[in-house]
């Protein structure tokens, strides 16, 4: 039930708005553990996990290094509807 999102906007307070591969836009709560340990900047490719009650919200599972989003874009597993890289 997860998957690829651009980050695209940050709201505050531990929220950001993004644009997902089903091409929907939500708003994504960043979880304390990520948020001590990794910086989520708009721009950078995460995996989301959407919420079962409402589906305009989801988790930030993970995110990706710039490098990491390279390669996967070369090696084409990336939705090309949100394929930046």
């Amino acid at each position: 039930n997860e998957m690829f999102a651009i980050a695209d906007r940050l709201m505050g307070g531990s929220r950001i708005n993004v644009v997902c591969a089903d091409g929907k836009t939500r708003m994504g709560r960043i979880p304390g553990r990520m948020k001590r340990r990794q910086r989520v900047r708009a721009g950078d490719l995460v995996i989301i996990k959407p919420w079962d009650i409402q589906n305009e919200k989801a988790d930030i599972v993970f995110r990706y290094r710039r490098t990491q989003a390279m390669i996967l874009s070369r090696r084409r597993l990336i939705p090309e509807e949100i394929d930046v890289f």
